[in-house]
């Protein structure tokens, strides 16, 4: 697969490419990343031909979003898309969020003495928004995301949903979304607003395809975008042994081997395999892959391009790894 060919973004008219770069990992997720690695990981992704870049308050608390407008801010506005999310805002007065700690331990290290607080409003969305630019250090963003609003659905709706596409109604931005770790919610989110796409984080992987079920046919209805995020489901399947942030259950460690044992039958890295994946259900637009060093840039490109052949899927299916109804990605011959 071409990492870099254009596709149109849903309904709207932004094009974006197959392979996005995600900023989580230049926030200090799971462990710090220094000021010239964060620019030199984001100067690679464009250098390699990446235009899609995603990325949120959350991320570091603020930090991803300063360390990759100082790059951006060097490049021609028209040649790349920027989202970024709202929904939490950061404030020094804040309490911890216990959600952002495993084990007494926060998942973003070495983040700034900000911690986030969830606002939903039509006002704190229009602050995020402010806030987001002036640590981008750009005049605009093309994508906004409603961020993680599993508990605050009413809020979100009424809120941030009402600001975002007031914003979109003004030519501000060009796209109107929401992103979550979960599907259930983001259905509903297509039936009540008009939403351009999703970044569904997890849970259409080589190891979770619950999307299947109601999200991914609606949005195909629909002409929503899937932005398929956590292909590795934050490690599992890239040599790691956290699954969705915290350290992986043995059913699912016993699973991911399984899945690496049937791709070494067909000389196919399991890193290639799930990030290619998601990218053959005709709902999914894109890929976003988050990278702390250009070495790691480097890599996911490799994986991206590397020719799989069919017959792994249709093995796969046959262990039932993946669903019977699980699309393949275009295929690229049969045998090993």
């Amino acid at each position: 697969m071409d990492p870099t060919q254009r596709v149109r973004l849903g309904r709207t008219r932004l094009s974006i490419t197959r392979l996005g770069l995600g900023t989580a990992p230049l926030g200090g997720l799971f462990e710090p990343v220094t000021e010239e690695e964060a620019w030199a990981t984001v100067e690679r992704a464009y250098m390699v031909g990446l235009r899609f870049f995603d990325t949120a308050p959350l991320y570091g608390h603020g930090l991803a979003e300063r360390r990759l407008g100082q790059v951006l801010r060097l490049k021609p506005r028209s040649e790349f898309v920027l989202a970024t999310k709202v929904g939490r805002l950061l404030r020094d007065w804040a309490p911890s969020d216990a959600t952002q700690y495993h084990r007494g331990e926060p998942f973003y290290k070495d983040a700034p003495p900000l911690n986030p607080v969830f606002d939903f409003s039509y006002d704190g969305v229009m602050k995020s928004v402010d806030e987001s630019l002036e640590r981008l250090g750009l005049d605009s963003i093309d994508v906004l995301h409603i961020h993680d609003p599993d508990r605050h659905f009413d809020e979100a709706l009424s809120g941030a949903y009402r600001a975002l596409n007031r914003l979109r109604e003004q030519g501000t931005v060009g796209a109107v979304g929401v992103g979550m770790n979960q599907a259930k919610m983001l259905v509903r989110f297509a039936h009540e607003a008009n939403v351009d796409c999703f970044l569904l984080a997890g849970r259409y992987t080589l190891l979770d395809q619950i999307a299947l079920q109601e999200l991914l046919p609606v949005c195909v209805e629909r002409n929503i975008a899937v932005l398929a995020g956590g292909v590795y489901n934050s490690g599992i399947l890239a040599s790691g042994t956290t699954f969705d942030y915290i350290p992986a259950p043995p059913e699912l460690i016993m699973r991911a081997d399984r899945l690496n044992v049937a791709c070494a039958r067909h000389s196919v890295p399991l890193k290639a395999a799930a990030i290619q994946f998601p990218l053959g259900h005709p709902g999914v637009a894109a890929v976003l892959i988050g990278c702390r060093s250009p070495v790691e840039v480097d890599e996911n490109v490799r994986m991206f391009r590397h020719k799989i052949p069919v017959d792994l899927w249709e093995d796969l299916r046959r262990e039932r790894l993946i669903q019977e109804d699980a699309p393949a990605p275009p295929a690229e011959g049969r045998g090993a």
